[in-house]
């Protein structure tokens, strides 16, 4: 069996932006001084915690329906919407980083893409039945 490659490149990047995350929070916690295990304190540092959480949040949902809409339905098509997915997550840390008002296109762009797969994944499923 063969590991479709682009998939899997989009599947890395994704996890990528994840710990980028996590490393934005980190430097969030020794600027501010927040100390662990401590999740609140000045509101940049919570905007940071809330990328990250939110990130983790839809990262559970997207990455099985980017496989299964790039197993079972369509490799380049999925390829590109999981793209669009990662550009999403990145416009949505960087609005809500600058403030919570801009996270809005980032979250819709990232979600609509995962829809999508979801959409894709389950038309694929039914189709190999």
């Amino acid at each position: 069996m063969t590991v479709p490659a682009l998939p899997a490149l989009v599947t890395l990047l994704a996890l990528a932006t994840y710990q980028a995350t996590a490393l934005i929070v980190g430097k969030a916690r020794f600027q501010h001084q927040v100390k662990p295990p401590a999740m609140s304190g000045p509101e940049p540092f919570e905007r940071a915690v809330r990328v990250q959480q939110n990130t983790l949040e839809q990262l559970v949902f997207f990455l099985p329906a980017l496989w299964l809409a790039a197993l079972l339905s369509n490799e380049s098509t999925a390829t590109v919407l999981g793209l669009i997915w990662v550009g999403g997550r990145i416009a949505y840390a960087v609005g809500y980083l600058q403030a919570p008002e801009k996270r809005g296109p980032g979250f819709g762009i990232s979600f609509l893409s995962s829809v999508v797969l979801l959409v894709m994944a389950a038309v694929g499923t039914f189709q190999a039945l």
